[in-house]
């Protein structure tokens, strides 16, 4: 009797750490599926919606945000997101955009806020990021499947325009009362690349460079691309301004042919999105208009 009753309190033990044990991986998993994200950018909302993923911080912004996030805190603007109120939703991970990484890698290090600056500068860059994401967040499911969208889309139109000429494109890049050029290693100029142009800014390792009209006139691109960072209406009419003032603009070929385009800021912003098919679309339209 006595040996019936401790084996059954040993069975009882084996139950009990088997129960533990398999609490505990249940529990790690948990953790592992609900990190507290801070997300302090549209486009990096946009991509943890697509990876079905809760966020506790969401950017404050005009344009459309996913549904999902309507209740959740808002945390300010990209470029000048509320610390405090970030430091106070306790995040394991703030996801921010590398091209503001000089201007608040600073801010938010002295407020003890670790923060991971995505690389969206080019549209294979925002695909390693969601890779990233999806491996971090246990998300690599939705993330594989992302990028096979952006995948398809890129091929798509590679072999749509590999028998035409390429256009050699010339990208401005404003802001009000002033623009620079950009070259093929930023986004939009990315969108070019994958569209078939070609930038007639070449070998240079910046996004942007000053603009120099004179060697900008000397490389006489078949089409102008006017893109807005920031108060779109103002800029179109510094642009517009510009080229109605100074002389050196009506000597461009992309001037005389009518081949001047305004972008739609929604559409092309600085960095990538999740619009990049219809963007690239757009970018398409314009380099092989007839």
């Amino acid at each position: 009797m006595k040996k019936i009753k401790q084996l059954g309190i040993v069975l009882l033990m084996l139950v009990l750490v088997s129960g533990c044990a398999k609490e505990e991986t249940s529990t790690a998993k948990m953790v592992s599926d609900s990190k507290r994200v801070v997300s302090t950018t549209v486009a990096a909302t946009e991509i943890m919606a697509k990876l079905n993923y809760e966020l506790v911080g969401i950017p404050t912004s005009d344009k459309k945000l996913p549904s999902r996030y309507q209740e959740v805190t808002k945390t300010g603007s990209p470029m000048s997101p509320d610390l405090e109120i970030i430091r106070s939703l306790k995040p394991d991970l703030v996801l921010g955009t590398k091209t503001l990484a000089g201007d608040l890698s600073d801010g938010f290090k002295q407020a003890g806020v670790t923060v991971d600056f995505l690389d969206f500068r080019t549209v294979a860059a925002m695909q390693a990021e969601i890779k990233k994401l999806g491996q971090t967040l246990d998300r690599e499911r939705e993330a594989t499947a992302l990028n096979k969208t952006l995948t398809d889309k890129t091929a798509a139109v590679a072999k749509a325009v590999a028998d035409k000429k390429k256009p050699k494109v010339l990208i401005l890049m404003g802001i009000p009362g002033s623009y620079l050029v950009a070259t093929e290693h930023s986004y939009i100029g990315d969108l070019v690349k994958l569209a078939g142009g070609e930038n007639v800014i070449q070998d240079q390792k910046q996004e942007y460079l000053a603009s120099n009209t004179e060697f900008l006139q000397q490389s006489n691109p078949d089409i102008i691309l006017r893109a807005s960072h920031g108060m779109p209406k103002e800029v179109i009419e510094m642009f517009d301004e510009e080229f109605k003032t100074n002389d050196i603009w009506q000597h461009f070929n992309a001037v005389k042919t009518k081949r001047v385009y305004d972008l739609d800021e929604t559409l092309f912003g600085m960095t990538g999105a999740l619009n990049m098919p219809e963007a690239l679309d757009q970018t398409v339209a314009y380099l092989y208009e007839k």
